[in-house]
């Protein structure tokens, strides 16, 4: 007889460990307490558009994450662009900052700056350094400095403890990084991947990002970017694929708790309904949720206790429908601009689709604000002022255009604080209690809290369990 595995939360780290379960044998439940799957991950419809909670992009190097978009059959839905191509704009003479000597003198007419990061097929670390020799918003001073953190980073362990004590932005001012350099340059890829001020990143989790997104293979920072709602390349995917395994799952169910069985075995109370019973336990959720829900003696009350010094970073995302089409690109980076990335999301929320609520001539952005501490809390006419005119200063068919809807979307709590003396909170996927393991971006992965951090760890949790049922003698 097949083992009886029950999976708490339906984020990637819930259907990436439930899959791999089901495939072994395993007879998995999955339940989740939202109405869909996808975690942080997810769709919902507004008004006849289809809107992602948050905009998520991958790279080239999450092998993991890629992994499992083949498992669902969406990898032709996620494509990954043919080499790392980044356009970074920046307001012009009636908006932006420019530092003497860094970037393109400021039009008169105020039109935007304009840069383009786009690598080489040189092999890594090469194939980046023309890209950033042409920089222009950096002086030429400040573009010959970076080379130095870049070839000292090669020699940064992140799995040293001592490295996780360090801000990022101290370890760069300590090798010629100036606060400009900073700002313009490393935050670029520092804020979006960890979602955290860029110096106060802990520079472990920073070192993961440079060294195999940027120092590694040549294609290891190629963007991929969905090209469906997420709703439907994870959850609805995640959903049928596991359905196809024989698995179940339950959705709208919020758990209680999980209790031991004396004999072996565990018993889930829910919210509403009567409780179930399972052999083993994947407890897929948040730190904090995981906290309340963890059996008392699984491990020790002191490391439960710390996981609240995880705390937590928020991203906000603003979205901006107008009236005629104002960017001609997929997606654009800004600096010197409350904006930090901007996706097209038209065709993907079905904008373009003829019909009287979606106008072919209209154009759907949405603005990722990562690290988005000094938002989470502000109403969103105030967004409004903020980022209308933000995004007219660095497209400038936006200041003729009208916009036709505004809204915000907040993950409060979208990832763990990635702050240095984060890496000895996380735990492991084990647990003391036989058949009960921990999943979960925020679990000690070896990577940041990012989708392929999440499937990391989904992975990681199906292995110890399978590997805990053989030792306590349940069959898988």
């Amino acid at each position: 007889m097949s083992s009886k595995v029950m999976v708490i939360g339906g984020g990637l780290a819930g259907i990436t460990a439930a899959i791999a379960l089901a495939e072994s044998g395993a007879d998995v439940t999955l339940l989740e307490a939202r109405p869909r799957l996808g975690g942080a991950t997810c769709s919902f419809s507004r008004d006849g558009l289809t809107v992602d909670t948050g905009q998520h992009v991958f790279l080239g190097c999450c092998s993991a994450y890629r992994g499992l978009l083949a498992r669902l059959g969406m990898t032709e839905h996620a494509p990954l662009q043919d080499r790392f191509d980044v356009t970074v704009l920046a307001p012009g003479g009636h908006g932006g900052v420019v530092p003497h000597g860094a970037g393109r003198a400021p039009g008169a007419d105020g039109r935007p700056r304009q840069a383009r990061l786009r690598r080489t097929a040189l092999p890594g670390p090469l194939h980046m350094l023309p890209a950033l020799g042409r920089y222009p918003f950096l002086s030429f001073a400040e573009r010959m400095s970076v080379g130095r953190p870049a070839l000292g980073m090669r020699r940064v362990n992140p799995a040293d403890p001592a490295v996780d004590t360090q801000r990022f932005g101290d370890w760069l001012a300590k090798r010629g990084q100036s606060e400009r350099t900073r700002r313009a340059l490393w935050d670029l890829f520092s804020v979006s991947a960890l979602n955290i001020a860029g110096d106060d990143a802990s520079l472990a989790l920073a070192a993961v990002v440079v060294k195999t997104g940027l120092l590694g293979k040549n294609n290891a920072a190629d963007i991929g970017v969905p090209a469906l709602p997420l709703g439907e390349l994870h959850g609805d995917a995640g959903a049928t694929l596991l359905a196809k395994l024989g698995a179940q799952v339950v959705m709208g169910t919020k758990v209680s708790a999980v209790e031991p069985v004396p004999h072996g075995g565990y018993r889930i109370q829910l919210a509403q309904g009567d409780p179930v019973t399972a052999d083993a336990v994947v407890l897929a959720v948040p730190h904090e949720k995981a906290a309340a829900l963890i059996p008392a003696g699984a491990l020790p009350e002191r490391t439960v206790a710390g996981w609240a010094g995880l705390g937590a970073s928020p991203i906000v995302n603003v979205h901006v429908i107008y009236d005629r089409p104002v960017m001609d690109l997929p997606f654009v980076a800004a600096i010197d601009s409350p904006v930090q990335w901007v996706f097209d999301r038209t065709r993907i929320s079905g904008l373009d689709r003829p019909g009287p609520e979606n106008p072919q001539k209209h154009q759907y952005l949405a603005i990722s604000l990562s690290a988005a501490d000094d938002y989470a809390d502000t109403p969103a006419a105030r967004l409004r002022e903020i980022f209308v005119p933000a995004l007219a200063e660095l497209f400038p068919a936006a200041r003729d255009a009208q916009v036709a809807e505004f809204f915000v979307t907040r993950e409060r709590r979208a990832t763990f604080r990635q702050a240095p003396g984060t890496a000895a909170l996380r735990p492991k996927a084990a647990t003391q209690q036989p058949g009960l393991v921990l999943a979960g971006a925020w679990t000690d992965t070896g990577w940041p809290d990012t989708m392929e951090g999440a499937v990391r760890s989904g992975l990681a949790a199906a292995a110890e369990l399978k590997a805990s049922l053989s030792t306590i003698g349940v069959s898988k």
